[in-house]
């Protein structure tokens, strides 16, 4: 197996075992299928199962508000992988709680994702112009620029 096929299949499995999604049934063996938010079901005896981040959200829907500890211990779910979750902006902290993240540029306050607004919004327009002068680059040669030296003079010329 080449070394590119080995980081795809490696790939694969990281996403496949990221908050532990089932993949056949505990009940009868049936593979799940992805319903939504979490939920999972089996083709064969419609049980249904929850990933991590389902076993979160419900029991969050419930108890809102909890720590990021009471959430780990009550679902069994690591407290690293619920910052992942928030990092992710797949969960956010409650408007009235004591905690908090803080944003990987400027330090400030957040309440779900990496960045806060305005970096967020810096971060990408940073993005976006390093892509379009990427674009520009690859269009060299169909533009208005001219030329210089013996770039894009004939390699071969015809003798008669």
């Amino acid at each position: 197996m080449s070394s590119r096929e080995e980081k795809t299949e490696n790939l694969v499995k990281s996403l496949i075992d990221s908050y532990n999604r089932p993949m056949t049934c505990e009940e009868c063996g049936g593979i799940m299928i992805f319903k939504g938010v979490g939920e999972y079901k089996c083709e064969d005896c419609g049980s249904i199962e929850y990933d991590d981040y389902g076993k979160v959200r419900n029991y969050l829907e419930r108890h809102a508000g909890a720590t990021t500890a009471d959430v780990s211990e009550a679902t069994g779910v690591s407290q690293k992988s619920i910052r992942d979750m928030l990092k992710e902006s797949r969960l956010e902290i409650a408007p009235n709680s004591n905690t908090f993240m803080k944003c990987e540029i400027c330090g400030g306050v957040v309440r779900s994702g990496r960045y806060c607004s305005r970096c967020e919004a810096a971060y990408h327009k940073e993005i976006e112009e390093k892509a379009r002068s990427s674009r520009n680059l690859n269009m060299a040669g169909f533009g208005t620029e001219k030329t210089r030296g013996e770039e894009g003079a004939k390699r071969f010329t015809r003798e008669l």
